[in-house]
């Protein structure tokens, strides 16, 4: 990463500046309003940052996931939040791995020059969650196009964005050996599909993630926007999994470290029975042990960055640094709320705002107890729980 370190500091010290120009009152605006950040994603658009893993042929930064991962964390660091925007950069993996020579052609030059966005991963179903080879989303192909039936869930950004990768299920489930197999995946184009057999219906949840349930009526998508083979769609999605993994947990340390560093600094100014409070090891002793936990997670985050920039096999890794990431983040909140006391709940502190959004995922996009399950089954070689 040595010969990184120049760009590093100058994308972060770009994402800090921005992040100045859309400062706290913005992002408690947006959240009231539950309005997605669109003049936030512009400026990074602008700033070529969501085009840093698209190759410099395609006009983009061809930068590794590794560096990628920095502007993410800075966003978060900064109190911003790039769930707005975090999917151009996950997905990415998946289209450059797996899209044709001509695929590529057609889509990067566009969303590196910020007029498409691909913001959409269109995996999850009411009735497959974590378990992606259960989908039942189907695509069928009629002629020199497939024609799309089924729903999905908790997509997020759908309705914010031109472009969205699906997975759906082109051979039956009994007709194949392996569950994970005759799954396929597509690029959609999404403003074409509005009109022929998409419908998006937002979700309100507790926190303004501009999250959908989409519905699949005869949707008809080109058999030109197949990416790869037919079928092995199921091992092509893993490298986008991977990477939103890694990502998201970078966005986590990004957010511990601002609780962190939040918490601190209330600590040192705030004044009870004459002293600061951070002088009590009751209040000094958890955000030092949230510190120690966020460091000792984000040199997770940092190997399994290199194992997938690498090429290698990164599952085990990937998982866990979304794991520890996501609960030294949760600890910090904690941390930094409590720190707070009563003023931690004021929306004007941001901690509150914070707070929620980091509690997403403790369950997003895979569950703790999944992980869990993946690493006492797969790298322990206990039973299947599942």
């Amino acid at each position: 990463m040595s010969e990184y370190q120049e760009i590093i500091a100058q994308l972060r010290d770009t994402v800090a500046q921005i992040c100045d120009q859309y400062a706290g009152e913005y992002w408690r605006a947006k959240d009231r309003a539950r309005e997605y950040p669109g003049e936030f994603v512009q400026a990074l658009t602008d700033a070529g940052l969501l085009a840093c893993l698209i190759p410099e042929a395609y006009g983009g930064s061809g930068l590794p996931l590794s560096v990628a991962l920095e502007i993410t964390r800075a966003i978060h660091e900064n109190g911003a939040n790039a769930a707005a925007c975090h999917a151009q950069m996950y997905t990415m993996g998946t289209l450059l791995r797996h899209g044709s020579d001509e695929q590529k052609a057609r889509y990067l030059p566009g969303i590196a020059r910020g007029e498409l966005r691909l913001q959409a991963f269109g995996v999850t179903e009411p009735s497959a969650g974590t378990d992606t080879a259960g989908i039942t989303t189907t695509a069928t192909l009629d002629g020199d196009r497939y024609i799309v039936n089924g729903q999905k869930v908790w997509i997020s950004r759908a309705e914010h964005s031109d472009l969205m990768i699906l997975l759906a299920r082109t051979t039956p489930r009994n007709e194949v050996s392996k569950r994970t197999d005759g799954l396929s995946v597509f690029v959609v184009e999404l403003r074409e599909a509005l009109e022929n057999g998409l419908t998006i219906r937002p979700i309100r949840t507790m926190i303004n993630h501009a999250t959908t349930e989409l519905f699949f009526d005869n949707m008809p998508v080109p058999a030109e926007n197949l990416l790869g083979e037919e079928g092995k769609g199921f091992r092509y999605i893993l490298s986008g999994m991977n990477a939103e993994r890694i990502l998201i947990a970078s966005e986590c340390i990004g957010d511990a470290r601002w609780f962190i560093k939040t918490a601190t600094d209330y600590a040192c100014e705030r004044k009870v029975f004459g002293r600061p409070i951070g002088q009590n090891q009751g209040v000094q002793f958890p955000i030092a042990r949230a510190y120690a936990q966020t460091e000792a997670a984000d040199l997770m985050v940092s190997k399994a960055a290199e194992l997938y920039d690498a090429g290698e096999a990164c599952g085990a890794e990937a998982n866990m640094a979304k794991m520890l990431a996501a609960e030294a983040s949760w600890a910090a909140g904690d941390t930094c709320l409590q720190t707070h006391g009563g003023f931690g709940l004021a929306e004007e502190y941001d901690v509150e705002r914070k707070f929620r959004e980091t509690r997403l995922y403790q369950i997003a996009p895979i569950s703790t107890n999944l992980i869990l399950s993946y690493l006492g089954e797969h790298e322990l070689g206990m039973p299947r729980s599942y």
